[in-house]
């Protein structure tokens, strides 16, 4: 990736509100490169003012997240009715929606889109199954256009469910992006192990955290903690992304929680990523 050192310090950004000021707030804590989301009511005239503003700023974005109005993570159940492609009666408006998406961040000079796509079904003879891969051929199609990957996040279902499905899709600038929160809140499988299974396929990643569901609970999801105080095991984190060859950005995600103490998590997360570098 251009412009950034071996197993940066990233973060994970809303795109809202004036572009330079939001890339200002990132610079002042020393970031230069992170990942950027993409509301589903968001206007995306704003590339332009983005672009000049990245620029300006000397800030790499390297991957567009696309979310999709309407979509809701109260709760597991929540989730597969509402997040994604699997949703019928949103899916081809929300295909389109990523097509700009990615359009958008061709015109930023990202050279990544990534989404939610929902959870995949377990059996791929299922209709649904069918569905989803069809689309994410599409996507991949329409991002190869600008030399971008497509990278689907994790969580939802287990590494070797979406290693079978990446392979079922065929498409070589497909790869997730790996989020080790998110699979233990949705108790789909350790993270370490996950890392193992899908590391030809890791195109980038998130430092976030978070707690396991209630015990025999299929429908709740876990809680979201700050950076080292949830159950992923940052340092183990760390050295399995080393241990499988990833070199790329560390992007710390929050979510949920105000602006302030959005600030100071993500302050305490950098501290906490560069004493695990050394």
């Amino acid at each position: 990736m251009p412009n950034m050192n071996e197993l940066e310090t990233a973060v994970m950004f809303w795109a809202g509100g004036d572009p330079e000021q939001s890339i200002a707030a990132l610079t002042r804590l020393g970031i230069r490169c992170g990942q950027i989301g993409i509301h589903g009511d968001l206007d995306l005239s704003c590339a332009a003012a983005w672009s000049k503003a990245l620029r300006a700023a000397g800030f790499t974005v390297y991957t567009v997240f696309a979310a999709y109005t309407g979509e809701d993570y109260a709760d597991v159940p929540t989730v597969e009715r509402t997040i994604g492609f699997l949703p019928p009666a949103t899916r081809a408006e929300r295909e389109k929606r990523t097509y700009e998406v990615s359009d958008f961040a061709a015109e930023i000079g990202a050279p990544g889109i990534a989404t939610h796509i929902g959870l995949v079904p377990a059996d791929s003879r299922q209709p649904e199954y069918d569905a989803l891969r069809e689309i994410v051929q599409r996507v991949c199609d329409h991002a190869s256009k600008h030399n971008q990957t497509f990278a689907l996040e994790t969580g939802q279902e287990s590494a070797a469910a979406l290693l079978d499905f990446i392979q079922h899709v065929q498409r070589s600038n497909l790869g997730i992006n790996f989020d080790p929160a998110n699979m233990i809140m949705y108790g789909s499988g350790d993270p370490i192990e996950a890392l193992g299974i899908l590391r030809r396929h890791v195109l980038s990643v998130h430092c976030k955290d978070g707690d396991w569901p209630p015990p025999g609970d299929t429908n709740t999801l876990g809680r979201e903690r700050p950076l080292g105080a949830g159950s992923v095991g940052i340092e183990r984190y760390l050295n399995q992304l080393r241990q499988i060859g990833y070199k790329g950005p560390l992007a710390i995600e929050r979510e949920g929680v105000d602006p302030k103490q959005w600030i100071r998590e993500i302050e305490d997360g950098i501290k906490m990523l560069a004493a695990i570098r050394g």
